[in-house]
């Protein structure tokens, strides 16, 4: 591929993911699409994902703990992982560059790429399901509403949502197959 393609490529890539996240964060004029996209943002922070974690053992005594220890590790290496890459990319949030996107939640930190709150969501979720498939009717509705929320509220371009659904899932798999070869 010509770097001229690649370029052009590249700019009309950029083009339409700054257009999705300009139409999603509009329907943040609506005061309820605000109000709840900000609300399930602030329980992705952690709040959600901790009393999950805590609850685990609860739920099943036998393999709960197993299941909180392998959300622990997993997300301990999800939140190096998305430091490493945010401080490498350095790529501003969308309502630092673009005046027309309003945000009504402080991002954590100064970089977009990947959106953390994601990768955490569909890691979490991915290895919590390993352990309790039923958790799927609670955890999917709220992982996909913590991944648009990023969008909606302007703290992430959809690029960085889907890099960061990719690394989740890529966590959560990985770390299904090293736990099946350590007990095998």
């Amino acid at each position: 591929m010509s770097s001229a393609l690649l370029t052009s490529t590249t700019g009309r890539l950029l083009a339409q993911d700054l257009t999705w996240c300009l139409r999603l964060n509009r329907l943040t004029r609506r005061s309820w699409v605000q109000r709840y996209f900000a609300r399930i943002s602030r329980l992705g922070d952690g709040l959600f994902w901790y009393l999950l974690i805590a609850l685990m053992p609860l739920l099943d005594p036998e393999h709960g703990v197993l299941a909180a220890a392998h959300m622990l590790i997993v997300g301990g290496s999800a939140l190096l992982l998305y430091r490493w890459l945010k401080r490498w990319s350095k790529r501003p949030r969308p309502l630092h560059r673009h005046t027309a996107i309003l945000s009504s939640v402080a991002p954590l930190d100064e970089f977009s790429f990947p959106s953390g709150h994601t990768l955490h969501a569909i890691s979490f979720s991915y290895v919590a399901l390993l352990y309790f498939p039923a958790l799927a009717l609670v955890l999917l509705p709220f992982a996909l509403s913590v991944a648009l929320s990023r969008v909606v509220l302007g703290l992430h371009y959809p690029s960085d949502v889907l890099a960061a659904t990719i690394i989740g899932l890529a966590l959560g798999r990985g770390s299904q197959w090293l736990l099946a070869a350590l007990a095998g």
